[in-house]
């Protein structure tokens, strides 16, 4: 595979270098392309020793083979990292005033852009509209890391790990093929993932033992799919996936508002997150402690919004999101089974298809493999999928495809 990875002009570019090894290690044909900034940091020597192709950022050299538009004529795939401020700028304009915006004008082959950047940068304005623009041309841009940045800043804009942008950028070009290897291509999938949590005062709250791997899982497979995915992360206990647009909360009435409004620029909806169906009347703004005279604390719970039956009918007004994918945890009790209630949320959500799992101590939370029933409103079978939540993933996205796909 030939890949054309374009350096920005960051402290980051050092990273970089294990970024190509990845690449040609993999047997890759890579050619880099430094800007002139990024040459100021790490020197072409570097880049030319560990490519093993020749380095250059001037539309000048080699004009007889028109470079600035061979190069994204014949790129399998195009990586840019670090992507600056300065550089997601000059991409979104549409600018070709070196030789690596210029092979991105030209290139039709999938675009990964890992940003690094300071914290203000990367949350002003200008840069979120710039990254919003080039997403909905179909670019991967990558959410920085958070973390320690230059001096003593801290905070999101940390270039990525190498090994993460390699994940990305190998999942880009992996949908390549036909619709039939990519049959959400073009389509913007939301995901929420993890367990709220409420508070009860500044060091204790209420939770659950959602784990977040199936909601990782489900987003992987959707990327594979094809998709532009919107990922919700409520507290999880495994990293958020590559390649996803993330926001990060922590109560069901963030989750609400965060969902509520992705919904309305979405084909599908999968709300994979363990939502606190209860929260605490009132925070203390104190620690709680143990009463001298023995006396127990008591606690008034309050029900939690029901953000999937919102969703539901949020979409009879905007149309919007097509498909609504809801999950049930459940452990039957002496009036019905686990099927019996899930059949009766199916119908009292109104989403299209309803997950159902079978939990308990040992079952399904944290888990790496798991069962599921999957309930679809217009009627089919119940379809029991057992195996690796990723095996579990690829079938519910399949089902979200076809859906889409009736949709038109």
């Amino acid at each position: 595979m030939r890949i054309v990875l374009g350096v920005g002009g960051g402290i980051a570019a050092y990273k970089v270098a294990s970024l190509l090894r990845l690449f040609t290690e993999s047997g890759h044909d890579v050619t880099v392309i430094p800007t002139e900034a990024a040459q100021r940091f790490v020197g072409t020597a570097t880049w030319e020793a560990l490519s093993g192709n020749p380095v250059s950022n001037s539309v000048f050299d080699a004009v007889d083979q028109v470079r600035h538009v061979r190069l994204g004529q014949e790129a399998d795939l195009v990586v840019i990292a670090p992507a600056t401020a300065d550089l997601l700028a000059r991409a979104a304009a549409g600018m070709a005033d070196d030789l690596l915006t210029g092979s991105l004008l030209v290139t039709r082959a999938p675009v990964v852009f890992a940003p690094a950047m300071h914290t203000e940068m990367w949350q002003h304005p200008a840069t979120v509209a710039n990254v919003a623009a080039l997403r909905q041309r179909g670019a991967v841009v990558l959410e920085p890391a958070v973390g320690r940045l230059t001096g003593a800043d801290s905070g999101p804009g940390r270039l990525p790990e190498p090994e993460a942008i390699h994940e990305a950028a190998m999942k880009a070009v992996s949908g390549t093929g036909d619709r039939a290897e990519r049959p959400l291509a073009g389509r913007i999938v939301t995901i929420t993932a993890g367990g709220t949590r409420e508070p009860l005062d500044p060091v204790r709250f209420l939770g659950n033992r959602s784990s977040g791997k199936q909601g990782v899982a489900l987003a992987n497979a959707a990327l594979d799919a094809g998709a532009r995915v919107r990922f919700i992360a409520a507290h999880m206990e495994v990293p958020p996936p590559a390649g996803v647009d993330l926001t990060v909360v922590e109560t069901a009435e963030e989750l609400r508002e965060a969902t509520l409004e992705l919904a309305r620029t979405t084909d599908a909806l999968i709300m994979a997150a363990a939502v606190a169906d209860f929260r605490p009347d009132s925070v203390s703004e104190t620690k709680v402690k143990k009463r001298d005279d023995g006396e127990n604390p008591v606690i008034t719970l309050v029900r939690n919004p029901d953000i999937l039956v919102e969703a539901v009918q949020q979409r009879t007004e905007l149309a919007s999101p097509a498909v609504i994918v809801g999950f049930a945890a459940e452990t039957g009790d002496d009036d019905a089974t686990p099927l019996a209630h899930g059949l009766r949320k199916l119908e009292r959500k109104g989403c299209d298809f309803l997950v159902l799992n079978r939990v308990g101590r040992k079952l399904v939370f944290g888990q790496d493999a798991t069962e599921v029933t999957i309930l679809d409103a217009r009627g089919a079978e119940p379809e029991t999928v057992s195996g690796s939540k990723t095996d579990v993933a690829a079938v519910i996205v399949a089902r979200v495809a076809s859906a889409l796909h009736r949709a038109g």
